[in-house]
């Protein structure tokens, strides 16, 4: 099936809203990436701006805790040693611990195992449990143990003035400071330590202790710093709501976490694990740790959602571990701007598309009006119809330049067809180069046009025709042009394919049929070849190219024309080359027809010009029955054919039938086998008398010999009269039949085989029947089986045969019986071998109709198979009557009867006068055999007369009385 059709428009609407929808794809698209990719990278500086603040942050809280525990090193808190001149120098450490937030603690541990520490007061649940005894108003805590001086410790509650509220003594307090790593670390050290990140005991947060040894070595003083401020800044800082932000060691450690929720807890107070969070994108960020650079970026996926994840590497200042900033945010929460900036931008491009298309819609229908009438114009050329020129208006340039091609094609067309069909519609082969060259000077404006051809590719160049201004001039008097004279301009034309300059005397010395041109001409030559490249002729245009000039696409056309022109010269050549042949083949078969016997020659060729003779005098009436007929070429042509094929169905015919003279006559005269029989029956009769003498009386011999005379006398008369019964004639009496029966009825002692040395199909025959035992008698005219020959099934004409044949078929082939064949009553052919002859027309119809005759030929068998028809139905092998037969069919049943009274080369009669014939042909109208219009103009024209002149011997040709005739 036949995809489905779309109008130009549609399809530069389609090119315009698909220029529009790429355009605001691959812009969105575009902007969408940028948009991405700066979203990405406006993520990762988040990413840097967030670690700077971490970075910031721990510095904040570093750095500022440095200072103060700088401080508090060169305070005589160190030197104290009591706990009343330790807590008359707790000032210091209260505004170390308010000039920093983050401070959760500061002490300080002697070398003698002293310790001293200020805390300030949380109101918290944990910070209940471990000082329950705190009264109201607690603002600081004091822990103080002096082992020299006392088992456990003592635990003071300062108000905000730093006024003591409550002391409380425990027991139970073995704490020494020396055990501890960041006293143990500052010693070593002998300077500042900072501890990894831990969850201190006493308020469960994650921090960080400064520790420094007093430059004497008999103190180390600590801060405990909380990290709590680092979780403000990262919950504060999160990229977006779903992001999660942790700081964790390199051990995977928590040190902080975006989430303000309670860490797992660990044994001995450590930090929770990354890894117990349950926390896939920054378990996938811990991954990064790996990375030497400073910030590791790269794609996660977690919950069916993609993540960004990003890994930035802290630099603390002190710490055994490094800190790392993790960082895990999703997708669509990174690009929900960039995600509401494309929706936004479809949506407005589609805004823009709607008006846009509809814009394209209509320049498309304005751009493509002009291409619907070029439609409209094709489809008149595709219907060969030019009567109307074409006018497109277009203000397109390859519209515009369309229109005008199309309208020179179309123009050239209307040409090329004219002239085409007018040289495919020439039938005879010299109108058609007259036309031919008629054609190709009015196309080129040549003075003269001429066409040259060759009888074979050895023989010369001859003139064939020539057109001079307009004018055909006989071409007689034309020199040939040879082959091998190259230096010919004709030939020089054609071999170099371009034009030769001639002047007048030139052309006229070359071209001698031409008158003698008064300027310079360009000879063109112009091969004219068939489809197998043989070339058929040369055509010649001489123009004077100085008042016609001759353009290339002139040439063009004329050089397509000639081509075209060629294909009809070859075909015509062609078909008159085959009629030429077929003509010969119907000759050539009549011929052989004639030929097979003596006694029928020439009645195949004189039946057609009879037959065209009574057509012409038909054509030639101007009132009457036949004033309306006539006769196309190809009419008179199927004429002719069937006229000289009328009798081609007598090749079937067997010549001893066609030419039986008498009528025991087969392959030879059988007459003279009844003449031997009677030759024996004489002998007999000899014999029979000498031995009658011999055997008799002396004086019965006289009686003897009479009787042998009589008998002698009466054979001789018997077989006389046999021989005249073999000759035949008009009429046969029944007593004739009577004394052949008589006849027949005497036998002959036959004493040797008949089916010694015969053939086998006679052996066949007579095999059927036993042989009697010799010697036998036999009957002097025998109808014997044997003589009896059957007819085969596909030789019996049924009674729906095909074509129509209405014969009754005897049911023998031949019978060739002795008695049988006498007693014919009428001529010498019986009634199986009249069949025969008859027969030939029945073949005639059968061989003409397999024939594969072209269309205007479709008539060859009706006409031809009619001539034995009647017009009264009577006729075989159809029974046509008059209304079914055509005028040509008819016309040729009188040329044949006509043709068959007046031959004189019949075995079984003489030729008749004309007048005997005609009063025959006369009876015959009367008994409706033949067509009585036609008859009364065969007489009325002469047609009759002018034949017998021709073909009937002066002795036969007598008066004939034309009005007895037609009345």
């Amino acid at each position: 099936m036949p995809s489905r059709r779309i109008p130009l428009y549609i399809h530069i609407a389609y090119l315009f809203v698909g220029l529009l929808l790429g355009y605001a794809l691959v812009s969105q698209g575009y902007q969408y990436w940028q948009t991405q990719r700066l979203l990405m990278q406006e993520a990762q500086s988040r990413y840097q701006l967030i670690a700077n603040h971490a970075q910031a942050a721990l510095d904040a809280l570093y750095r500022p805790s440095r200072a103060a525990i700088d401080l508090l090193a060169h305070t005589p808190l160190v030197h104290a040693n009591s706990l009343e001149a330790r807590l008359s120098h707790v000032d210091a450490l209260v505004a170390a611990l308010h000039a920093q937030p983050q401070l959760s603690a500061a002490y300080v541990g002697w070398s003698n195992g002293d310790f001293f520490l200020l805390r300030p007061w949380a109101d918290s649940p944990l910070m209940h449990k471990l000082y329950p005894e705190a009264p109201l108003h607690t603002r600081w805590v004091v822990q103080s143990r002096q082992p020299a001086q006392q088992a456990g410790g003592t635990f003071l509650y300062l108000d905000a003035e730093l006024k003591e509220l409550a002391r409380h003594e425990r027991s139970n307090y073995p704490f020494d400071p020396r055990s501890r790593r960041w006293y143990q670390q500052a010693q070593a050290r002998g300077g500042l330590y900072s501890s990894n990140p831990y969850r201190f005991f006493t308020s469960d947060e994650a921090g960080i202790t400064l520790a420094l040894a007093h430059p004497e070595g008999h103190a180390v003083l600590g801060l405990d710093t909380t990290l709590s401020s680092l979780d403000a800044l990262l919950s504060s800082y999160k990229p977006t709501p779903s992001s999660q932000v942790a700081v964790i060691n390199a051990t995977g450690e928590i040190v902080t976490w975006s989430e303000n929720r309670t860490l797992p807890t660990q044994p001995d107070s450590g930090l929770p694990l990354l890894s117990q969070l349950n926390n896939e994108p920054l378990v996938q960020a811990q991954q990064l740790i790996a990375d030497q650079q400073a910030i590791s970026v790269k794609h996660g996926r977690w919950q069916a959602q993609d993540w960004q994840l990003a890994r930035v590497a802290l630099l603390a200042d002190a710490g055994d571990m490094p800190l790392y900033l993790l960082l895990a945010s999703p997708h669509d929460e990174l690009l929900a701007a960039a995600k509401v900036l494309r929706h936004e931008s479809m949506l407005i491009s589609m805004l823009l598309i709607v008006p846009g298309i509809a814009l394209a819609l209509l320049f498309a229908r304005w751009a493509a009006r002009p291409l619907k009438t070029l439609t409209r114009e094709a489809e008149k050329i595709e219907r060969f119809n030019f009567d109307e020129p074409l006018t497109v208006d277009s203000n397109i340039a390859e519209v515009a330049d369309l229109a005008r091609a199309m309208g020179k094609m179309k123009a050239t067309i209307h040409r090329f067809l004219d002239l085409s069909l007018a040289l495919s519609a020439e039938t005879d082969f010299q109108r058609l180069l007259a036309q031919l060259i008629k054609d190709m000077q009015e196309v080129t404006n040549a003075d003269a046009a001429l066409i040259y051809l060759q009888d074979s590719a050895e023989a010369p160049w001859q003139l064939a025709c020539l057109r001079h201004h307009g004018q055909m001039l006989a071409t007689e008097h034309s020199a040939p042009i040879a082959l091998d004279a190259q230096h010919h301009p004709l030939l020089q034309a054609l071999h170099f394919a371009k034009p030769v300059r001639l002047s007048g005397a030139q052309a006229s010395q070359h071209f001698s049929a031409l008158p003698t041109p008064t300027n310079d001409l360009s000879l063109w030559a112009l091969p004219l070849r068939n489809r197998k490249g043989d070339t058929l002729g040369i055509l010649a245009l001489l123009v004077d190219e100085a008042q016609n000039p001759l353009s290339r696409e002139l040439m063009a056309f004329a050089q397509t024309l000639s081509t075209t022109a060629a294909v009809a010269l070859n075909t015509q050549r062609l078909l008159d080359e085959q009629k030429a042949l077929l003509e010969a083949f119907i000759q050539l078969l009549a011929g052989a027809i004639d030929a097979k016997s003596p006694y029928t020659g020439g009645h195949c060729q004189r039946v057609p010009e009879l037959a065209k003779a009574l057509a012409q005098a038909a054509c030639a009436e101007q009132n009457g029955p036949f004033k309306d007929f006539s006769l196309s070429a190809e009419q008179w042509e199927t004429l002719h054919i069937a006229a000289w094929l009328h009798d081609c169905g007598k090749v079937t015919t067997p010549e001893y039938v066609v030419d039986k003279a008498t009528k025991l006559e087969t392959l030879y005269d059988r007459i003279h086998e009844v003449r031997m029989r009677f030759e024996v029956l004489k002998r007999d009769a000899h014999i029979a008398y000498w031995q009658a003498r011999a055997e008799g009386e002396p004086n019965d011999s006289a009686q003897l010999k009479a009787q042998l005379q009589e008998q002698l006398a009466q054979l001789d008369d018997d077989f006389a009269f046999v021989a005249r019964c073999n000759v035949g004639g008009e009429f046969m009496a029944d007593s004739d039949l009577a004394r052949l029966e008589r006849i027949a009825g005497q036998t002959w002692l036959r004493t040797l085989s008949d089916r010694l040395g015969i053939g086998h199909e006679e052996l066949q025959r007579k095999q059927a029947h036993p042989e009697p035992p010799l010697p036998t008698l036999e009957p002097l005219l025998a109808d014997k089986p044997e003589h009896s020959i059957e007819r085969r099934a596909q030789d019996v004409i049924t009674a729906n045969n095909p074509w129509g044949f209405s014969l009754q078929t005897p049911a023998l082939l031949y019978n060739r019986g002795e008695l049988y064949n006498l007693s014919v009553r009428r001529g010498t052919l019986s009634e199986e071998e009249r069949f025969k002859i008859n027969e030939h027309i029945i073949q005639t119809i059968i061989m003409l109709e397999r024939l594969p005759f072209p269309r205007h030929l479709r008539e060859v068998p009706e006409i031809a198979g009619g001539h034995h028809e009647k017009m009264d139905g009577q006729g075989y092998p159809r029974g046509l009557t008059q209304a079914q037969m055509s005028i040509p069919a008819r016309m040729m049943a009188i040329a044949d009867i006509f043709e068959a009274l007046t031959a004189i080369d019949r075995p079984y009669k003489a030729g008749k006068p004309l007048s005997v014939a005609m009063r025959i042909m006369a009876k015959m109208r009367d008994e409706q055999h033949i067509d009585a219009e036609l008859f009364a103009l065969f007489v009325r024209s002469g047609v009759y007369r002018r034949y017998a002149e021709q073909y009937m011997p002066a002795a036969l040709i007598d008066a004939v009385d034309e009005a007895a005739l037609l009345s």
